[in-house]
């Protein structure tokens, strides 16, 4: 269930940050109230999903991320821009969160085995690190339009993925 207090908070943050009016406020409140979260794994072992597919998904959403900063940024000198400004920051931020998903639900509670803990704690540690490691930057990418920031999370992306793969 949706937090409503910290979804309201973020509407009055967006009014007050970008000085939008009350319409497009109850615009983007009645937009975001009506979305509904579709997950693309269902934890079941049904060897439709590749790792490789999964990686690339990764860079994809890191790419929006990314873009939508570099986005966000331009626009917002411009007032005329806001409505604008919000749907970049709501895809930011849904991309983010599908990064965390995925790192959470994919990586961390079916592919990497907790028995690879005992047989090779190294490899182990180093993909639940750089795992903790994305999803700490994805949320900071939500926090911010620091391009740094973007920057850091696609690196550890690709760390992930060759300590993931081995190669």
């Amino acid at each position: 269930m949706r937090n409503y207090v910290a979804f309201f908070h973020f509407i009055l943050n967006i009014i007050l940050m970008f000085k939008i009016t009350i319409t497009s406020a109850i615009f983007l409140l009645a937009a975001l109230s009506t979305t509904s979260t579709l997950q693309a794994h269902c934890q079941v072992p049904c060897g439709i999903y590749t790792d490789d597919t999964v990686l690339t998904d990764l860079h994809t959403h890191q790419t929006t991320i990314a873009k939508a900063m570099v986005k966000i940024n331009e626009l917002q000198a411009d007032s005329k821009n806001t409505n604008q400004v919000v749907r970049w920051i709501m895809n930011k931020e849904d991309h983010a969160k599908k990064i965390q998903d995925t790192m959470t639900h994919y990586f961390l509670a079916q592919r990497i085995k907790l028995a690879e803990a005992e047989s090779n704690e190294k490899s182990y540690l180093k993909k639940v690190t750089l795992a903790h490691k994305i999803i700490v930057l994805a949320m900071k990418c939500k926090q911010s339009t620091d391009t740094e920031v973007a920057k850091k999370l696609h690196a550890a992306i690709d760390a992930f993925a060759k300590a993931y793969s081995g190669k």
